[in-house]
């Protein structure tokens, strides 16, 4: 499989983004610096949280903070954080009761709590560092529209529950026309529910990298890193290629997700571009009809909708997989953001009135619709710490689609292992998202194996 591109220059403006920052285009210097302790590839969420605990770090222990450079490819958060659905939405059971069958019970609860960790975490430095986001913390509901998805999914909540993992304690099920009642989504066969948050993810990161750049943190956009040298030179320093001129720097972060492979060929089959779709919904009239929580809409393990109100009453829904997920080319290793995947554009007219119950004479409508890609790791896990053979270099990136509940934490661990010398079974990070050399050598690629089932199941009912 070739390399990962670099991101497209002309990416359609996400909702989040319709009012950039100041610092959206920034470059603290004209020129590039020529040396820095720490580069940091990446703007996003994973790079700006990196570089945040770097300088908590510093502060809580009375120390001058290095020199750090963030190199963007293109604009501050104009990737996948940028483009997503808003949601802080830790996953319980889902995955974690895949995992209790494919890696164990210890690693499914190690998941599943981590994640957990993550949404205090997050709420804490939200309040601490007075950051306006529109954070709101509320329930998430999972609504299940099959039986079989339904079963298949309790089956992993019991054995969950049965070996005792602790975040269960947090999640309500319910069944036939309680779930329907409780969810408000017609039709739905099971719900769960379980605490989660929403928020303006772009607003979150600017502001954090904000206090960054206050900090003395340079900040170079539209800066694309085309190629690092593998191993230190004699004074300890590496070497990042741009356009624009080189940086030597002792350590280096790739906070790349999606695009990882462009700069680290040993990623190209592990971590694989995949492009979504999201939209913004508007109600015709006002108030819009109550929606309480954040929600999931399952329609098949691999066919789901995710979406979030917003406090005007306007709804944020991501998904339409049913419409495109059978044209593998139009999502897999697609690094096109530029462009809406065309058989989706118009899958969320009528969404709301469709599928919940009280907005059928809502005049909901579309008011925006755009793509975002995303960084699916071949394994189904982040690659975080150590750059396997990599002196120096440390990696937080494959994420798949589900960064908002385990970056900051992951940052956090990076950043220990960067200051304190930390090993990565120290860091409380998940430890089967330690980035190794077993994993790279692992030719398995769950992503393209979970796609010919679903074709081959689709295919047997034709």
């Amino acid at each position: 499989m070739p390399r990962s591109p670099l991101p497209v220059q002309d990416a359609l403006a996400s909702f989040w983004r319709s009012a950039p920052h100041p610092l959206d285009d920034h470059r603290s210097t004209p020129e590039l610096p020529a040396k820095a302790d720490i580069a940091v590839i990446g703007a996003g969420y994973a790079g700006v949280a990196t570089v945040y605990h770097i300088l908590d770090h510093c502060k809580a222990h009375g120390v001058s903070p290095p020199e750090i450079v963030i190199l963007e490819a293109r604009e501050a958060c104009s990737g996948a954080t940028g483009r997503n659905g808003g949601q802080l939405k830790p996953d319980p059971y889902n995955r974690p009761g895949s995992l209790a069958v494919t890696h164990g019970i210890q690693a499914a609860a190690e998941c599943a709590e981590f994640e957990a960790k993550n949404l205090p975490a997050v709420k804490k430095v939200i309040e601490e560092e007075g950051i306006d986001c529109d954070f709101v913390f509320t329930r998430a509901v999972d609504a299940l529209m099959s039986d079989a998805i339904c079963d298949r999914i309790k089956r992993g909540v019991d054995l969950l529950r049965k070996n005792g993992v602790s975040v269960m304690d947090d999640v309500y099920f319910a069944k036939g026309a309680e779930a329907e009642q409780l969810s408000g989504v017609k039709g739905a066969k099971g719900c769960f529910s379980y605490t989660a948050a929403h928020m303006w993810p772009y607003k979150l990161v600017l502001a954090l990298l904000s206090k960054a750049i206050d900090a003395g943190v340079n900040l170079q956009t539209h800066t694309p890193v085309t190629a690092v040298t593998g191993t230190p030179d004699e004074e300890g320093y590496l070497t990042l290629t741009t356009p624009r001129g080189v940086v030597r720097a002792k350590k280096i972060v790739y906070a790349t997700n999606a695009y990882t492979s462009s700069i680290l060929p040993e990623f190209a089959d592990k971590i694989v571009p995949v492009r979504g779709i999201c939209s913004h919904i508007k109600p015709g009239k006002s108030p819009a009809p109550l929606l309480p929580n954040s929600y999931i809409i399952r329609w098949s393990d691999a066919e789901y909708e995710y979406l979030i109100p917003r406090l005007d009453g306007s709804i944020v829904v991501g998904g339409a997989r049913s419409v495109y997920y059978h044209d593998l080319q139009s999502w897999y290793d697609n690094v096109n953001d530029n462009k809406l995947i065309e058989s989706a554009k118009t899958h969320f007219d009528g969404y709301m009135q469709r599928v919940f119950r009280g907005w059928e004479d809502s005049g909901a409508y579309t008011s925006k619709v755009w793509t975002g890609v995303m960084g699916y790791s071949s394994d189904g896990l982040p690659h975080i710490g150590v750059v396997p053979g990599r002196q120096n270099q440390f990696i937080i990136a494959g994420f798949s689609g589900h960064g908002m509940p385990q970056i900051f934490l992951s940052a956090k661990g990076v950043a220990s292992m960067m200051m304190e010398q930390l090993s990565f079974q120290s860091t409380g990070i998940p430890k089967v998202y330690e980035a190794t050399q077993a994993r790279l050598g692992n030719p398995r690629n769950s992503i393209l194996e979970g796609w010919k089932d679903v074709q081959r199941r689709q295919g047997a009912k034709l």
